[in-house]
């Protein structure tokens, strides 16, 4: 998949900002989805795609993915914090700040779901079209939008269950 060098940094320069965009967005730390942004394309360089994907694609649900691992990880950090204050570590600022209420409800529901629905509503949410979430995730294209709608429905089940209607 890597290609030549001059192939990787075309790609590298035409969707690293909006790679990192979609792991900020779920993430909510620029600096450490800039970093998830350049693990994504050191993934691809050593990677071949499947038949029938693109490259955009591929870079997209490996975003999403890394994103919902960070999101995970981050959920099991906060599960800690409470034993590291007690041993003497103290939250860092960045910690303390987070991001404001709704969209933590939202990455909690994310990080829920299973891992197929939460890459469904994140390729969506970045403006992925069905066919290309079709060849990036391996579906039948016909089967996408019936996909989508069981993710939107789990989302919104888990979302009641956790904070009642809104």
């Amino acid at each position: 998949m890597g290609g030549k060098p001059a192939e990787l940094e075309a790609l590298f320069l035409a969707h690293y900002a909006r790679v990192a965009r979609l792991i900020a967005r779920v993430i909510r730390n620029p600096g450490r989805a800039e970093e998830l942004a350049v693990e994504v394309f050191l993934k691809y360089s050593r990677n071949r795609l499947a038949p029938g994907a693109t490259a955009e694609g591929w870079l997209s649900l490996t975003a999403a993915r890394m994103a919902l691992d960070e999101l995970r990880s981050a959920g099991r950090r906060a599960r800690m914090a409470p034993l590291l204050r007690m041993a003497g570590w103290a939250a860092t600022p960045e910690e303390i700040h987070g991001a404001n209420e709704e969209q933590n409800r939202v990455r909690t529901v994310l990080a829920r779901l299973s891992p197929r629905d939460a890459e469904l509503l994140l390729l969506r949410s970045d403006g992925m079209r069905y066919e290309d979430m079709a060849a990036t995730l391996e579906l039948h294209a016909a089967s996408v939008g019936k996909m989508l709608a069981r993710a939107q429905k789990a989302f919104r089940k888990e979302y009641v269950e956790r904070y009642g209607k809104q």
